[in-house]
């Protein structure tokens, strides 16, 4: 079993959203934890009981001094996580996942806080090879991929400059209960939806595009090893290693509402990358990362 810190006076950010509320959570009643959130994505509802919240904008520097006083374990997690906002709005999505990090990086610096950072499978763009390691060629292909690169990036920088106890952790399609929303790891709740109304699922293209769909407790196992991992200032690949195709994935739902529902192709989504899936053995080795539900074990989770 995952070791999980205790006695730590930790902050999450985006506390109040599907990742966040969750590591809030699962930190909760061991250590004084602190949520920071504007609520523009998430919701107060969502933010446990015993966590001290403070609303407020990452954007805003005198927020996040607030909000740091006196920690010394973050785990960011808040950002503008849509790939379509990012490319409606670059510069407002820029100032939330790249100058907002970069705040909460110097904040860190100043208290000397360990910074866990939520980067994400988006860095790496269309892969050149499967399964895609963290060494990999990055050519993301939109601006929250450049976004979430920078702040990997960032971190390592820091880690190196001065010192900072950072651990970038790269989700791939993360879900599970509570996800409201997302690109492909949304899709589940879509497939979820049309299912339960009788069809039919709607898939994209020929639907032999894949993913690496990885539960939200394993996303959580993941924060908790890098909270404590002496293999700081390095990144690391968090998924399951396995592959399922939007297809397969159309099928495994309908299979467990309704049967009898159709599943009807529609036209490719412009730009979309065929594949997906990382060599996650870097986290086996370094972190102790072993995912824990496979996809059809989370699915059942969450239907049942």
């Amino acid at each position: 079993m995952t070791q999980t810190p205790t006695g730590r006076q930790v902050l999450v950010t985006g506390g109040g959203g599907f990742i966040g509320s969750h590591i809030a959570d699962a930190l909760l009643p061991d250590n004084e934890v602190r949520i920071l959130d504007d609520f523009s994505s998430g919701s107060r509802e969502r933010c446990p009981d015993g966590a001290t919240v403070v609303e407020g904008d990452i954007r805003d520097r005198d927020t996040v001094e607030t909000a740091m006083d006196g920690v010394d374990l973050v785990f960011h997690e808040a950002a503008v996580v849509s790939v379509a906002q990012s490319v409606e709005d670059p510069e407002t999505s820029h100032a939330t996942n790249v100058d907002a990090t970069l705040s909460i990086l110097e904040a860190a610096r100043r208290a000397d806080a360990r910074v866990v950072f939520a980067s994400s499978a988006a860095i790496y763009g269309a892969p050149e090879s499967i399964p895609i390691a963290e060494d990999d060629r990055k050519e993301p292909s939109s601006p929250y991929g450049l976004e979430k690169l920078s702040g990997d990036h960032y971190c390592r920088l820091y880690h190196d400059l001065y010192g900072l106890e950072t651990v970038p952790l790269r989700y791939f399609n993360v879900y599970g209960p509570g996800q409201t929303g997302g690109d492909y790891a949304g899709v589940i709740n879509v497939f979820t939806d049309q299912a339960r109304d009788g069809g039919p699922l709607t898939v994209d293209g020929d639907g032999e595009q894949y993913r690496d769909f990885v539960h939200i407790d394993d996303i959580v196992q993941a924060n908790v090893l890098a909270a404590t991992t002496d293999a700081v200032g390095r990144a690391y690949n968090v998924g399951t290693g396995q592959r399922t195709t939007i297809r397969e994935l159309a099928e495994a739902i309908r299979d467990r509402i309704d049967p009898d529902a159709d599943i009807v192709h529609t036209d490719p989504r412009p730009g979309d990358i065929r594949e997906s899936r990382p060599d996650i053995s870097r986290a086996r080795e370094q972190l102790g990362y072993e995912p824990t539900l496979s996809l059809g074990e989370g699915l059942d989770d969450l239907l049942g």
